[in-house]
């Protein structure tokens, strides 16, 4: 099935008046949507290294966080209640307080990912990143200008996700290199195809808004499209860059 945004771009002004007047009005807010959306989430990937890098260069730090397992797993615990916190409360809270709970989540998650540096020589960092920038740039692209219905592939990548989670707690047990290396692949391809689907998801997710103000839908779906596509790209860049990092 085919997503044709002129034959749907009607029906939709019918369905919600009160928000998209016009065809032409939902185009200049999607735009003005994926700017917000890429330039915050470009944002929280500087924060999130410029984390990583105060960890590295301090010893205090790292000592603090990796030699303490109550610190270390109470960041884990953190990261995962700021992401359900955003995700779950998007509707509820203010833009401000999502925008700051995201920008908080990053923080958190660059401490975290700082033993990244402290594992890998920084030139296999380097390649992996401009190899991860370079597949997502292409798949948000791809997903910024399909008229293609992503849904089924987006789909397909959910239920892929479940399985490589499960074989990751799986492959803990069983320590397989082999295992660990299918992992990886197939993580990288998954993550591939939600960089697109989930692009495609925030013009839906605007384009359905039907409550608040232009300004105000904007501004929460640009904060919870950033928060999903910075998870599409830190996940597809540590798949990368253990594949990368294990070739070396």
């Amino acid at each position: 099935m085919q997503y044709n945004e002129n034959q749907n771009s009607t029906h939709v002004s019918e369905l919600f008046p009160s928000l998209w007047g016009t065809p032409e009005e939902l185009s200049r807010a999607t735009s003005s949507c994926l700017a917000r959306v890429f330039l915050r989430m470009f944002a929280a990937l500087l924060v999130t290294a410029a984390a990583s890098l105060a960890v590295v260069e301090s010893f205090a730090l790292q000592r603090l966080i990796f030699s303490n397992i109550y610190v270390f797993y109470g960041l884990i615990i953190s990261e995962l209640v700021l992401v359900i916190g955003v995700a779950a409360g998007i509707n509820k809270m203010s833009s401000t307080a999502a925008n700051v709970l995201f920008f908080l989540y990053a923080i958190v998650n660059g401490l975290t990912l700082s033993v990244v540096f402290l594992v890998y020589d920084i030139g296999v960092i380097y390649h992996a990143f401009a190899v991860s920038a370079l597949m997502f740039a292409g798949m948000a692209l791809y997903g910024t200008v399909t008229r293609r219905d992503l849904s089924s592939i987006g789909s397909i990548c959910i239920m892929g996700l479940f399985g490589i989670i499960i074989a990751s707690i799986a492959n803990f047990f069983f320590r397989s290199d082999t295992l660990d290396s299918v992992i990886c692949y197939i993580g990288v391809l998954i993550f591939v195809g939600l960089t697109a689907y989930d692009t495609q998801r925030i013009k839906l997710m605007l384009r359905d808004a039907n409550a608040g103000s232009h300004m105000e839908a904007i501004r929460k779906i640009s904060v919870i499209g950033a928060l999903t596509l910075y998870l599409d790209f830190i996940n597809m860049f540590l798949k990368i860059l253990r594949i990368m990092g294990r070739k070396k």
